[in-house]
């Protein structure tokens, strides 16, 4: 009877079927590398970069590999220890060649800022304003998103969430520096939009591990994500939004005193919403008819709406009701990530904006010029689909669950503000250069004033954190003054902080 048993065992085990099921599982894909020779042109100097784009197996604290992790990485030859930036684009989930293609590689597609670029074929320069004459260069795309997937037992979700995200990418980073002789470096951060919500959450697990930034660039900020939602009852997102519809009417000409520059006009619509837009708001139902009247006719002396537009709104306009309402008058909607760029109001009865002019206007020659830089360029098999967002991924969903926003098992904000700023105080010589768009109505400069403002640093302290203005919007490196002024921003700040 036992020799009947192990029998059948066997020949369950040697069977086909059970065989190949077993060879299969335990098959992990190793990551694949495409290498190439890149330059750039930067003041007069050609940089020659050894070029790596592609994957690596990704391992988690115990060894095992979870993912196939996407990246490329420019290295200036024949140099050694340079500064190291890691970057990355928001989302979440996006790749990352909007940075990538817009201002920090070798090269950088034109584009018709602020208005619509021609269909291809589209033009690709040397980009004189990269970084690569400061630093190497190692552009992230996490999983979802460029050629990043998950492997062997790893799932999507694994991946797609506050927390997860922060662990995935600190894993490739620590993993990273070590393979490139990099861990004595001086290194940074850098990421755009929702990157720099991962940022300020980053620095800290990065540092809580032994790894220490020199600093952190963001770029279009935002570490309170709920000042953007207008949620119920919640009055901050009204009062942080209003300075950008300022500064959009003004760069409009929908104000009739523009004042002597956009800085000075914008001082007084700072000054106009703490002192008398946050009290009338903080009154609700308790303000009189004369007091709403009289806030609601510097509204709209300010932003370009109507009195009574503002009247109707109760003294609350949202932002997709501004892109919707500010050139109405004239069939026109304004951009979100950037309202110097306007497009056709396609319903003119709508109270909300259905599209936004700046991406509708760039997308194309972004998407369309990177990925044939990428195939024909950096090389990489033209069978490999690189993935912009993962919003095109079937089941894609973000947990927005944040270990530093639960209290009594609940969600109570989703903020990674409390972790730079304990990253900050336990590093007291880690720094942060913010960089805003005056016109960007996506992640607006007085939200991140209002957090760096409540962040309760010292004075001495608080100046570990930089902020720089452009007069742009959210992706401030298409308008070509802006790109000039980011590359001199971000080259004083490693050139400060790398020594």
């Amino acid at each position: 009877m036992k020799k009947l048993a192990f029998a059948l065992v066997l020949a369950f085990l040697t069977c086909p079927t059970f065989a190949q099921d077993k060879a299969e599982k335990k098959e992990i894909p190793d990551g694949e590398i495409f290498s190439s020779t890149q330059s750039v042109t930067i003041n007069g100097k050609t940089i020659s970069l050894a070029t790596e784009t592609g994957t690596v197996q990704l391992r988690d604290e115990n060894d095992k590999p979870i993912a196939l992790f996407g990246f490329t990485h420019y290295r200036k030859t024949n140099a050694n220890n340079r500064p190291i930036v890691f970057a990355f684009n928001g989302g979440p989930l996006s790749a990352s060649f909007w940075l990538h293609f817009g201002v920090l590689g070798p090269k950088r597609i034109e584009v018709n800022d602020p208005a619509y670029t021609k269909p291809a074929p589209y033009k690709v320069v040397n980009n004189q304003f990269s970084i690569l004459d400061k630093a190497d260069l190692v552009m992230i795309d996490p999983v979802g998103v460029g050629f990043s997937k998950p492997v062997g037992d790893a799932k999507w979700e694994d991946f797609w969430g506050v927390d997860q995200d922060i662990r995935s990418i600190g894993l490739f980073i620590e993993q990273f520096i070590i393979k490139a002789e990099k861990m004595n470096a001086p290194k940074y951060l850098l990421g755009e939009s929702y990157g720099t919500f991962r940022n300020a959450g980053l620095v800290k697990h990065l540092q809580d591990k032994g790894i220490a930034m020199n600093g952190v660039i963001m770029v279009s900020a935002v570490f309170d994500l709920q000042h953007l939602l207008f949620g119920p009852g919640d009055d901050t997102a009204y009062l942080i939004h209003y300075p950008t519809y300022a500064a959009t009417a003004w760069y409009h000409n929908k104000v009739k005193n523009k004042g002597e520059s956009l800085e000075a006009f914008l001082n007084e619509v700072r000054t106009f919403t703490q002192n008398e837009y946050a009290p009338a708001l903080l009154k609700g139902d308790q303000l009189s008819s004369s007091e709403k009247a009289a806030v609601a006719q510097k509204l709209a002396d300010y932003s370009g709406l109507s009195q009574e537009y503002y009247i109707k709104a109760d003294l609350r306009v949202t932002n997709g009701e501004y892109f919707q309402e500010v050139l109405r008058d004239k069939g026109l909607t304004v951009g979100r990530l950037d309202s110097r760029f306007t497009g056709v109001n396609e319903d003119l009865l709508s109270q909300y904006s259905l599209t936004d002019p700046q991406s509708d206007a760039i997308s194309s020659p972004y998407i369309s010029a990177f990925k044939d830089y990428l195939y024909n360029d950096l090389n990489v098999r033209k069978d490999l689909t690189y993935t912009t967002t993962a919003g095109t991924r079937k089941n894609f969903k973000w947990d927005w669950k944040h270990s530093g926003n639960i209290i009594w098992n609940m969600q109570v904000a989703t903020t990674t503000l409390p972790d730079m700023t304990s990253a900050m105080k336990r590093n007291p010589d880690l720094k942060i250069l913010i960089l805003n768009g005056y016109y960007d109505l996506a992640t607006v400069f007085y939200g991140v004033e209002h957090s760096i403002n409540h962040m309760g640093l010292d004075a001495e302290l608080k100046k570990n954190i930089i902020m720089k203005y452009y007069e742009a919007g959210h992706m401030m490196y298409t308008h070509i003054p802006s790109m000039a002024k980011f590359k001199k921003d971000v080259d004083e700040f490693i050139d400060q902080t790398s020594n």
